[in-house]
């Protein structure tokens, strides 16, 4: 591993127009799951003058180490995943024309005519399918699968691209009052706050960052990097979906919310690959609350983070994850509110400022 520990910053958790411009240039690279590389050169290159050391591995996670200068210090390792949805192309039918596939999880029902950029050159190109004027009723009754659909990426498309290019769709980033729109802010948010937390890292902790890849096809990445860091302690930083929209039905409470815009940070008590550790859930309500940050808990339900795979590495490790609410998630444009990154980031920071050897003798 490199050495390039610089002088430490001081934390100030809100958005410069620095940090929008790395947030900008984060949610517009092309890093679906397996090509994770432009997101990893931005990584690289953001983190590298403020760590310890720094290595990239085998399946392309970069791994950092920041170590604290306290006596006893427990290792703390945060992740957040590089990858996106998106899809790859399969074959050239010629003109520009793309058969595809899709990569993660995404609702092909919402795939038709969006705007996506394909490869490392980001080539402009349409999801196409037969106009609906063409359509018999009966057709129309059913939905659109993938192999229905094509990348139509132009006349001169076929000499931009090949099969096995990745792609993924083509939303500028854009800041709306109080909110953010892009594409692939699962996960950018959350490499965004680590990048953050590196630079600001806590003197009290060895904070082991791992960014991650190939989550989104089954939390990969994490897996191998928690096996390499061995860590005592982990966080999972991740966006979750905010089903807050009005409902138009008896349910006027929405009970189904999963998580709210406004609703600051999204504490885990458990989702479909873990159950949160419960020493950290008490810490980051009871470091919320001194700290006065909005919180909410993320409700049960389904889905997984990095946790899934971290905590059940080597010997378990302690675990938990703290979410961005975000509308749309996995669709060609999500929407986050500010407020709810800044308060993320501030909530992780200073609960991992009162961590001590002491958390783990907790009773569990």
């Amino acid at each position: 591993m490199e050495s390039n520990a610089k002088e430490k910053p001081e934390f100030n958790a809100e958005l410069s127009e620095s940090d929008l411009f790395l947030l900008t240039s984060l949610c517009t690279a092309v890093a679906v799951s397996g090509d994770e590389k432009e997101v990893r050169d931005i990584v690289l290159e953001a983190v590298r003058p403020h760590t310890d050391e720094i290595s990239v591995d085998a399946l392309g996670n970069v791994l950092v180490a920041k170590r604290g200068t306290a006596r006893s210090r427990p290792r703390v390792m945060v992740s957040a995943h590089m990858d996106e949805v998106g899809f790859m192309l399969m074959r050239d039918e010629g003109e520009g024309l793309f058969e595809f596939r899709v990569i993660g999880g995404i609702d092909e029902r919402q795939l038709v005519g969006k705007s996506v950029v394909v490869g490392p050159d980001h080539v402009p190109g349409i999801i196409g399918a037969k106009a609906i004027h063409m359509t018999t009723p009966e057709e129309r009754k059913v939905p659109l699968k993938v192999s229905d659909l094509r990348v139509d990426l132009g006349l001169d498309g076929s000499s931009k691209a090949k099969a096995g290019d990745r792609g993924t769709f083509g939303t500028k980033f854009a800041r709306i009052g109080p909110s953010l729109r892009s594409k692939a802010l699962d996960d950018r948010l959350g490499v965004f706050n680590l990048i953050q937390l590196v630079r600001y890292a806590p003197e009290n902790i060895d904070l082991l960052a791992a960014f991650t890849v190939q989550e989104e096809l089954g939390l990969r990445g994490a897996r191998v990097a928690a096996y390499n860091f061995a860590p005592d302690l982990a966080i999972a930083l991740d966006s979750t979906p905010a089903n807050d929209l009005p409902h138009y039905d008896l349910d006027e409470s929405n009970e189904r919310y999963n998580t709210r815009l406004d609703g600051g940070p999204a504490i885990y008590l458990m989702d479909g690959a873990t159950i949160g550790d419960r020493r950290w859930i008490d810490l980051l309500v009871k470091t919320a609350e001194a700290e006065g940050i909005p919180w909410q808990y993320r409700q049960p339900g389904r889905g997984g983070t990095d946790a899934g795979a971290i905590h059940l590495s080597r010997e378990g490790v302690p675990s938990i994850s703290v979410s961005v609410p975000q509308r749309y998630l996995h669709s060609a444009a999500g929407l986050v509110r500010v407020d709810d990154c800044v308060n993320t980031l501030r909530l992780v920071h200073a609960a991992l400022a009162r961590l001590d050897s002491k958390f783990l003798k907790q009773e569990r």
